[in-house]
């Protein structure tokens, strides 16, 4: 339950930076600079972070723990040249393309069919991941609940207005953005139990900058420094490197270690609900009946689909 609070907090966090990126847009900066400066102030820090650590460490715990303290040793690159591969694909799936393809979807199609189809990721995953992995324990129980949180998700973001605008290049670039988010979920299987979550965060940052910098090159500059240390602006972008991004990031790779990245991508079906709670408080956006009536489908959902094999259950009731 520990795991799945913290997956919570994290999704509620994410849940947030639309209505902080809307500020930030509103302000004068692009979807491209956002994403290139929180992800640059997350990297730095993060690096910074990995690099003071064995530092902070008393000398009796180096040496009651050689194990741990070869694990916290930083290192700028993985053990083999196809697991760095791996981590350039998740820093790609995760970051640039994931964020340039949602943000580019939203020039082409609306806000609703864009929402409907990138948050319709964890089913995907699901079905992703049963076809790569089919020893993962995945019932029906499970699949029932992931069904259950996404129609909940479709009511919440239709709101009752059941009239889709098809736009094929739209829609095309939100499902793709959908199955970056799928790519990323499953190049993390491989080498979340191998590498810590702290090696894996930095290096989707540091691949998501580097895939994201030739945008600047063809299509637009680097955002003003005068822009960015506006004090009503600074704050703003400070929660988005720090906290959505550096911490959020973490965590996740946290809870995907500890969950499983199936149980712990259906979180992702909340990310509606609490824009939507956010916005309310902060926008004075209206909450209504079909917002209550999704959010009730996607809570049963999820405690559906977070529940465990009952054959799990009954070996660690015997051991």
């Amino acid at each position: 339950m520990f795991f799945h609070f913290i997956a919570f907090l994290t999704v509620a966090v994410w849940g947030t930076t639309f209505v902080w990126t809307k500020l930030l847009i509103s302000a004068g900066l692009t979807p491209a600079q956002i994403f290139l400066v929180r992800f640059l102030i997350a990297y730095l820090m993060l690096t910074l972070f990995s690099l003071l650590r064995p530092f902070f460490l008393k000398k009796k715990l180096r040496e009651a723990y050689p194990e741990k303290w070869q694990k916290i040793q930083h290192r700028w690159l993985s053990r083999s040249w196809r697991d760095e591969l791996n981590m350039a694909g998740i820093g790609i799936f995760g970051g640039s393309l994931y964020f340039m393809t949602e943000n580019a979807a939203l020039m082409f199609t609306t806000a609703t069919n864009v929402s409907l189809i990138v948050c319709s990721c964890p089913l995907f995953t699901a079905l992703v991941f049963k076809v790569f992995y089919p020893s993962e324990p995945f019932t029906k129980m499970q699949l029932g609940g992931s069904l259950l949180a996404f129609i909940g998700m479709a009511v919440v973001v239709l709101n009752g207005q059941f009239v889709l605008l098809l736009s094929p290049k739209g829609d095309t670039l939100a499902f793709l953005s959908c199955l970056s988010w799928v790519g990323y979920s499953l190049l993390m299987k491989p080498v979340m139990n191998r590498y810590s979550a702290l090696f894996i965060t930095r290096k989707v940052f540091f691949y998501g900058i580097i895939t994201i910098l030739p945008a600047f090159l063809f299509f637009e500059g680097l955002p003003p420094l005068s822009l960015l240390l506006r004090p009503d602006l600074l704050l703003n972008i400070l929660f988005l490197g720090c906290v959505a991004s550096m911490i959020c990031y973490l965590t996740w790779s946290w809870c995907m270690v500890k969950l499983g990245a199936v149980i712990c991508t259906n979180w992702v079906y909340l990310n509606p609900l609490v824009t939507i709670v956010f916005a309310w408080l902060v926008l004075s956006e209206e909450i209504t009946l079909f917002f209550l009536l999704g959010a009730s489908f996607i809570l049963l959902g999820l405690f559906l689909s977070s529940r465990k094999p009952l054959k799990t259950q009954k070996v660690k009731e015997k051991r």
